[in-house]
């Protein structure tokens, strides 16, 4: 690796409906240092969409042969599809530098949780936030005014979300979502706080060597 401090790994999950992409797509946005991981599937690419640039489009085949491979970060099958991160896609872009977004379930989360706690790169760079609307009726609502599910669906995922908020216990930090630029700024404010820990932070040079001296001395 050089010197440059490897970014940030910023893992953001939310029941469906919460409004996490949104909250992405404006955090994309508004950071030129923020940049999304491009992550495989394999379901069929919608409209617009583009190989490399949305998702990888894979096969069935390919996706296993690279599972069994060990090439995903983590990877999960989502209303009969299969999605992964590729490991070398994430390193490529953290030790670069570059601050890393990923819109994944709780179910990756736990799992890059635990690839962290064998990697050190991971481990250096892992922020994971959880975001969630304040009350079941605000969850309701936003399920229902996107008009694109039917009631068995929505029902479906309530269902889900109460299990999706067991787990956000486990996550760093917990956002109560507003509206969507409060939500943007308080994961900004997120951000900003990481990357202003002691360990991501160098004195210049002239303070360093005092500081160490004072240090040394007492």
């Amino acid at each position: 690796m050089s010197g440059t401090e490897p970014g940030l790994l910023l893992l953001i999950s939310a029941p469906s409906g919460a409004g996490k992409t949104t909250v992405c797509q404006n955090l994309l946005a508004a950071d030129s240092n923020l940049v999304r991981a491009v992550t495989c599937t394999t379901r069929a690419a919608r409209e617009g969409e583009q190989n490399g640039r949305d998702y990888y489009f894979l096969s069935e085949e390919e996706f296993h042969a690279r599972l069994e491979r060990g090439e995903f970060l983590e990877s999960a099958l989502v209303y009969g599809n299969r999605y992964g991160t590729l490991k070398s896609e994430i390193e490529r872009l953290l030790v670069k530098g570059q601050n890393v977004l990923l819109n994944i379930d709780v179910q990756g989360v736990a799992n890059l949780r635990d690839c962290a706690a064998r990697e050190p790169l991971l481990a250096r760079s892992l922020v994971t936030v959880f975001l969630t609307p304040s009350s079941w009726t605000e969850l309701e609502r936003r399920l229902r005014i996107r008009g694109s599910d039917s009631d068995r669906v929505i029902e479906a995922r309530l269902r889900s979300a109460a299990d999706e908020l067991a787990a956000s216990f486990r996550f760093d930090y917990l956002v109560l979502s507003e509206s969507m630029d409060e939500d943007r700024r308080r994961i900004e404010c997120i951000l900003t706080a990481e990357m202003l820990r002691r360990h991501r932070v160098k004195l210049p040079a002239a303070l360093e060597r005092e500081a160490k001296e004072r240090e040394r001395c007492g």
